[in-house]
């Protein structure tokens, strides 16, 4: 505990929305140190029971997330042809915005079942559930995932708002309850009216307070 007290305190607002990568460790697997850590012992032990975690996003910067975002603002507005506070609203669906995302942080992972690595449309919840392919691998999960830190983010109480369910995201607590405490702090309409981020002339004061009330508290509850 002490050092992840001494690690927030280190903490600024660069490093909360993903633009300060020092914090990070890793080649093929970029993630914030503590979570480095924890998440190499976790694959380890979940190897000895026959299970092949492969992680398939950890650390995502905010130049990568504004990519998405764009990407997927264009495309619902030019090809859907949806006006701006709609393409805003199915995009956030499940998809933050460049900023606010928890990938940010270095604490977060989306895994999958390495022996199924090269199936298509991987993330996709019923994959995850009796008879999906990465069921064995969410059964170790249910069983062992928290040993290491790691909680479901978004999980499947539909009394949860904000982002769909997630089986396959998981954050190291330990380091991320302390981000996410600090994260609360920040002034986001200032952070996103610096960037160029598409279809920022709708993200008012209104929408923020909305959009931290669903989906940036809209976490499993055994992560408040």
């Amino acid at each position: 505990m002490a050092s992840s007290l001494m690690y927030t305190q280190k903490v600024n607002t660069e490093i909360l929305t993903g633009m300060d990568n020092s914090k990070i460790v890793g080649d093929t697997i970029q993630l914030e140190r503590e979570t480095y850590n924890a998440f190499i012992k976790m694959k380890d032990a979940a190897e000895k029971d026959g299970i092949k975690i492969k992680l398939v996003s950890g650390f995502r910067d905010f130049y990568r997330q504004q990519i998405i975002w764009n990407n997927k603002y264009k495309k619902f507005t030019k090809e859907f042809l949806l006006d701006g506070p709609s393409a805003i609203k199915e995009i956030i669906r499940f998809s933050t915005i460049p900023g606010t995302s928890r990938h940010h942080w270095g604490t977060e992972i989306d895994v999958i079942d390495k022996n199924f690595e090269n199936e298509k449309n991987l993330l996709i919840a019923k994959k995850y559930e009796e008879g999906g392919i990465f069921n064995s691998l969410k059964k170790w999960m249910d069983k062992n995932s928290e040993k290491f830190g790691f909680y479901i983010v978004y999980d499947d109480d539909d009394k949860r708002p904000g982002f769909e369910y997630e089986p396959w995201h998981y954050t190291y607590k330990p380091v991320s309850n302390l981000y996410h405490t600090e994260f609360l702090k920040l002034d986001l309409k200032s952070i996103i009216s610096k960037t160029k981020l598409a279809g920022k002339e709708f993200i008012n004061e209104e929408f923020i307070k909305k959009y931290i009330d669903e989906n940036i508290m809209g976490i499993s509850s055994h992560l408040k």
